[in-house]
Parts: C-alpha cells; structure tokens; sequence
C-alpha cells in the first residue's frame, strides 16, 4: 500500500560567516560575570593541589639506612622527577639490621595510609628481594586491587649470588668468604646473617634447596613446596624493570640482575634467564610477564648501584609516573652516579669485627 509522501518544512539554517544571517546568540551577562571567578578558582585549586601519581617507595640495599644522607637525596630526587610522593621504608633498626635480620623478618615491612590505594617500589640491591617479598607473601600484594603496581630493581640478586656480598679482597675477606660459605646452610648462620637467605652455591644445591630459608620460597624453587599464590601475585605486576650493571664485582654473576645464574652443579657457562629451569617451567611467572611484554631487560654502565642521573631518567622514572616520558637520546645527558651510589661498598668496621669473633679470626688485622 503506497502512501502519500509527505513534505517536512523545516526550519531555516543559519550558515556559519553569512554576513546577512541576522539570528545572534548572546552570552548571558550572568555566565559573562562569574567566568572569571571560575578561571580563577581552578587555578588555584591546581596550584595548590598539583596531581601526582602513584606513591612508591624505596628499599635500600644491605649495609645501607634511610636516613644517609644518600638515600634521602636519591628518595628525594626521584620524587622530584615523577612528581609522586616517595618513602624510603626502613629496614628494622637500619644498617645492622640489614645485615643480621633474617630476610623472612625484613619483608614485615610497616603499613602506611598513604600506600593504600597503591604504589611503585623501587629496589636497590638486596631491598629488591624485600619486595618480592612484600609482592609475593604479604596479603598487600598486586591480588589486593592491584597495591603494588611497578617493581623497578636495580642490581637485584634475584637468582641468587655465588659470594657474600662487599667483603672486599683483602686475605680476612677471603678467609671470611671460604669459612662462611662452609657453614652457610647451617641453622646459626641462616639465622643471624641476611645474606645467607641467598647465597647460592650450584656446587651445593642439595643443601641451598634444604637449608636455605628465603630465595628457594621466594623463587618456588623446591618441587613439593610450590606456592601457586605467589606466582599469580608475581605475574599481575603491571611491570618489572630488571636493571643490570655492566661492570657489577657485587653480585656474582651480575645477570642475577636478570633472573640469569649458573645450572645446577657447576659455575659455568652463565645462563640467560630465559634458559633457567625457573622461567622454562615458569615457577613464580617470569615467563608470564616476559610474554605479555612486561618485563624490561636493561643494561647500563657501572658498577653495582652506580646508576648516572641520565639512565635514572630513561629508565626509572617512566615507570613512576602515570605516563611515559621520552628522553631524546641524541641530547647528552650527565653521567654523573647519584651521591651515595658508587661501586665502593665494603664491609664496615662493625661488621668484619663481628664475623672476626664469629669465625675466630681475631687475630688477622688485616681488613683491607
């Protein structure tokens, strides 16, 4: 059944730049009065309350407090170019604590409000293994609406390390080394030596696997003792920055940094991580992140934590923020380390005068 079509006026059009078009619109002087005002209170409001992003939070390496004067410039440098809030989060009682607090311990780390809604952690050497250990262990972790956002390590043992770390190579150091690696697997010294929580010998790894109290939990390494719980918390990082130091003597081998170690049962040849049995069977979900694009491998010049300003900015603080910053690699940049992070660690004087008693090594004096 056909109908009648009908015709629809409608109503006139005003062409934008007609000159003839006589249709105004006026601005009421009502919205014309208060404009200002408005523009005024933003302005405020903005200047006095900047956006930031996501908080994060510093853990020091072993030896190392808070409140050195190079931590607090390194906490309050990285601040400054995220524009986040940043807290660099003792460890117990500090530098002693670092060294003689089982590791299981350091990862009871305090709870803070201002963390609440999430954050970035920032890890520097063995405070690395400290946050894995806040990720993985702790009700705290990324499965709590996503709390811990980006893992940004630098020079973190992540595989283990094959020498107690920052002796030195004076002959009580390396007394100290032979003597300690001896008895690193016994209840005593895992008990009241960090360090042994992961050190990792491939010519003993029946005893690191048995013995050991921290890094095969952390890593899931033991067969019948597989924590699903921890892989999945691991895995929904939003990003793990893995960052190497091409010249580090600290950790051995320095592809630790990268999940990298020796096989099982001899020193050589250095693994990548990617050939590790860890990443093969994917046992805390490495191999997931890495798949999805979420994990950065990255090498940079120095020795261990001696990181230059212009690689902190390249390769930190983009993940600090909320969104990505481009650096110009064709404008020079200073390659200055920051105060406080160079390639001179060693043991301090406290330190090798406890492991001289605990060793009987009083009567070497030689320290250096």
């Amino acid at each position: 059944m056909l109908r009648r079509k009908q015709n629809h006026q409608q109503p006139p059009r005003e062409e934008e730049g007609n000159p003839h078009n006589t249709t105004h619109h006026t601005t009421p002087p009502m919205i014309m009065a208060v404009a200002p005002i408005i523009i005024i209170i933003i302005f405020f409001v903005c200047s006095f309350f900047p956006t930031f992003s996501l908080p994060f939070i510093v853990l020091h390496g072993i030896g190392d407090q808070c409140s050195n004067k190079g931590m607090t410039k390194f906490t309050e440098e990285l601040s400054d170019m995220s524009n986040s809030q940043g807290f660099c989060i003792e460890i117990g009682n500090g530098a002693w604590d670092s060294w003689f607090m089982p590791l299981l311990e350091q990862v009871d780390v305090k709870k803070m409000e201002e963390l609440s809604n999430g954050y970035n952690i920032v890890g520097l050497s063995q405070g690395n293994l400290i946050g894995r250990g806040v990720v993985e262990f702790c009700d705290g972790g990324p499965q709590a609406s996503k709390i811990v956002n980006n893992l940004i390590s630098l020079g973190g043992p992540h595989a283990g390390t094959a020498s107690v770390p920052l002796c030195g190579s004076g002959i009580f150091c390396k007394i100290a080394d032979a003597l300690i690696k001896s008895e690193i697997y016994t209840d005593y010294i895992q008990e009241h030596l960090a360090p042994s929580g992961y050190l990792k010998l491939p010519n003993d790894m029946d005893a690191y696997l048995q013995h050991c109290r921290f890094l095969p939990k952390l890593n899931n390494e033991v067969p019948e003792e597989r924590n699903s719980t921890y892989k999945e918390r691991f895995s929904s990082l939003q990003t793990l920055v893995l960052i190497m130091f091409e010249q580090d003597t600290v950790l051995i081998p320095k592809e630790t940094a990268w999940f990298g170690y020796y096989p099982y049962g001899q020193f050589t040849p250095v693994l990548a991580p990617q050939q590790t049995r860890l990443y093969i069977e994917d046992w805390i979900g490495l191999k997931t992140l890495d798949e999805a694009g979420r994990v950065k491998y990255i090498n940079v010049s120095g020795n261990h934590l001696g990181i230059s300003e212009s690689d902190v900015k390249k390769h930190v603080i983009p993940y600090l923020k909320d969104e990505d910053v481009t650096i110009d690699d064709k404008i020079p940049q200073p390659a200055v380390a920051l105060q406080g992070y160079s390639s001179s660690y060693t043991w301090p004087p406290s330190i090798k005068s406890f492991f001289s008693n605990l060793l009987g090594l009083s009567d070497i004096l030689v320290f250096d």
